[in-house]
């Protein structure tokens, strides 16, 4: 079974490779690694695509990398995505073949490439907030007054408490244009956490997914 793993540790040499052995130990076959985040404090964020031999519980792989010094597992689940992680550059070669859809197609690109639950192209007008796009699994309705527009940059999104559908989402955006009264969002149900390094390549693949829009 497929399992995503977000794991921090030491940024130094060795450090991802006894975490690669105690994974293996534990009954955890790697397919895939990408370093998400690294710190000024000497610290790196990888998320590791791993499959299970029958029987292993995720459990056992979090208590094996738990007892590494300086490891921490963030975040484990399920990964229904498919046999490899979509990286940032996949997703642009992809807008790039399909300029004319560009924006609806990083709305399709995005659960892949930050391993989130869904995501939405969302804009505010007069009569509320109007979603443009959505993946099948988004919120098909915006209720009443948001304070997200306009927004001038990728941040985390307050959510009003009395969203039930949104009860324990944690929700990220980027501006569409100069003027943020149109975004791009992507929700994660439970975690992981969205991490500033995050937010950063969101805002980057809204920019260029306007330009290749524009140029298309």
């Amino acid at each position: 079974m497929p399992y995503l793993l977000r794991v921090e540790l030491p940024d130094v040499p060795g450090s991802l490779g006894r975490v690669a052995t105690a994974i293996g130990e534990a009954g955890g076959d790697i397919e895939a690694i990408e370093i998400v985040e690294k710190s000024p404090e000497g610290t790196a964020v990888d998320d590791v695509l791993l499959e299970t031999a029958p029987g292993v519980m995720p459990d056992s792989l979090v208590s094996a990398c738990n007892q590494l010094d300086g490891v921490q597992v963030l975040w484990i689940s399920r990964y229904g995505a498919g046999g490899n992680l979509f990286l940032d550059l996949e997703a642009v070669e992809t807008l790039t073949a399909t300029p004319g859809t560009a924006l609806d197609e990083l709305i399709d690109l995005l659960p892949i490439t930050f391993r989130a639950d869904w995501a939405l192209r969302v804009r505010r007008t007069d009569a509320g907030v109007k979603i443009l796009h959505g993946t099948s699994a988004a919120p098909d309705l915006i209720d009443g007054e948001v304070a997200w527009f306009p927004l001038g940059r990728a941040a985390r999104l307050e959510v009003p408490e009395d969203w039930e559908r949104w009860t324990s989402t944690l929700v990220a955006a980027a501006p569409l244009g100069d003027d943020g009264e149109e975004l791009v969002l992507f929700g994660r149900r439970g975690g992981p956490e969205i991490l500033d390094s995050e937010l950063a390549r969101l805002g980057h693949l809204a920019a260029l997914a306007v330009s290749i829009a524009r140029a298309g």
